[in-house]
């Protein structure tokens, strides 16, 4: 019998396609390949290496590329491969709940568990802080902390979501336009029981 592969624990962010069109199209937009901009960058040696970049013509991001592949700044698994973005990842995970936040691995994994419940085209794609959940958007994410994880929940405008027990807390974002509204502190499984409703209606929010 033919051995079956196991799915991939998490999936590709959507950041990678992203950047990855823009790298694809650094020449035809900069006038050079960033290989070559990393050389003359090399070359030049700039006192504002970055200040240099944008005075050529560069935008901030595709300046930032030419920093990372320079070594003047800390690279990203975003600006790197599929393949490279997901041989990443998990080593997000395992910094995240290393040391004291260890314990909180098992909680970690079943909200994961829940979160893939929730439907086929839901994509889990860590980044180094956190854990995000996609469907067309992000729905949620996982932040550890030392004694709980906070869940974050995109949930919309503050008015529209009512919640008798007091504990989803409006995190501010929706005024700051941001995706993340609401979160919920999660210590233990039965926390994870009563985040499921919020989970699925975040999830359900994303479905257009």
């Amino acid at each position: 019998m033919a051995k079956t592969t196991p799915p991939a624990p998490f999936d590709v962010h959507p950041s990678v396609a992203y950047v990855q069109s823009i790298l694809t199209n650094f020449k035809a937009r900069t006038g050079h390949t960033l290989e070559h901009w990393v050389t003359l960058l090399r070359r030049e040696q700039p006192a504002d290496p970055k200040g240099w970049l944008k005075a050529q013509g560069l935008g901030t991001n595709q300046a930032g590329f030419v920093l990372q592949r320079a070594g003047a700044t800390p690279g990203h698994a975003f600006d790197d491969t599929p393949e490279g973005y997901l041989a990443a990842a998990p080593g997000y995970v395992e910094t995240q709940y290393g040391g004291k936040k260890a314990p909180l691995r098992p909680l970690f994994e079943q909200v994961v568990a829940l979160a893939r419940g929730l439907g086929s085209d839901v994509k889990v794609c860590p980044c180094e802080t956190t854990v995000p959940f996609y469907r067309n958007h992000v729905f949620a994410e996982v932040k550890p902390f030392v004694s709980r994880l906070d869940l974050g929940l995109a949930l919309g405008a503050p008015a529209g979501v009512q919640d008798p027990s007091g504990r989803l807390k409006d995190t501010g974002g929706h005024a700051k336009k941001d995706r993340i509204s609401h979160k919920l502190e999660v210590t233990s499984a039965a926390d994870l029981k009563a985040a499921l409703p919020w989970l699925k209606r975040a999830y359900e929010r994303d479905g257009d």
